[in-house]
């Protein structure tokens, strides 16, 4: 397993796209954080940043990667090696090479530009949306066999999460604002980990107002030390979940 690791890191060292990826994040990281004297505002506009570009470029990326190395993942099956760990080492050397694209990335220019507290709550962020929406490309991968539909299945995933899913959440907002939705409002949040990173990131900066209706209802609860580990708990949840099934699914899969 260790060597199918290190073969996949290595591949993806070299991966043109990986490079451009970090050399981008760079870029931007360092164009936002200068435009702005004001440490906060530089961090939210990064924020926006990440949420927008990451888990698109990270599970589209992870997606065609997985396709691609179809022939090699079907070699490796060939070898008295378990289907549980050939996914596992692909999944952690796709996942890594990603997360470590944001650190350096996104997190070089912080720890030169805004070191704090707020810079690390917002690489690790970023680091678990990279991990997340790997994961979720792992599971299109073994879910569906044609690689023009898994495309196509990655892509509304990650505009489902970004766009589609607000819309959705301001329409049960609006409909059901006369009823003690609170709780309710909570837990519906925590199926869309893109605005679990929001809200926790959001409220680390102490900018809640921002949010509208939901903004003192966020700081009531995830404000609170309980509040932040619940809201990573649900992101790690999202990491683990799409990554047991995808195992499930690829052990009984007919390559």
């Amino acid at each position: 397993m260790k060597i199918i690791i290190k073969y996949v890191l290595l591949d993806l060292l070299r991966n043109r796209i990986v490079i451009v990826y970090t050399i981008l994040l760079a870029i931007l990281s360092i164009s936002v954080l200068g435009l702005d004297a004001n440490p906060a505002k530089g961090l939210l506009s990064l924020l926006n940043v990440s949420l927008l570009f990451v888990p698109i470029i990270t599970i589209l990326f992870a997606t065609i990667y997985f396709f691609n190395s179809i022939e090699f993942t079907e070699l490796l099956l060939s070898q008295p090696i378990k289907r549980k760990s050939v996914l596992l080492a692909e999944y952690i050397g796709v996942a890594t090479s990603l997360a470590g694209a944001y650190a350096v990335g996104v997190g070089l220019p912080l720890l030169f530009l805004v070191s704090g507290t707020e810079s690390l709550i917002l690489v690790l962020t970023g680091i678990l949306l990279t991990l997340i929406f790997t994961s979720l490309a792992l599971l299109i991968f073994v879910k569906w066999r044609d690689k023009t539909k898994g495309i196509g299945v990655a892509i509304g995933t990650s505009l489902f999460f970004t766009l589609l899913f607000d819309g959705l959440l301001i329409a049960f907002i609006y409909s059901f604002g006369d009823y003690p939705i609170d709780k309710a409002v909570i837990g519906v949040i925590a199926f869309n980990p893109i605005d679990l990173a929001r809200v926790l990131m959001l409220l680390q900066l102490d900018v809640a107002v921002l949010m509208g209706y939901s903004g003192a209802l966020f700081k009531k609860f995830l404000g609170s030390a309980t509040g932040s580990i619940f809201s990573f708990a649900c992101m790690a949840f999202w990491v683990i979940w799409p990554l047991l099934l995808s195992v499930k699914v690829f052990k009984k899969k007919d390559l």
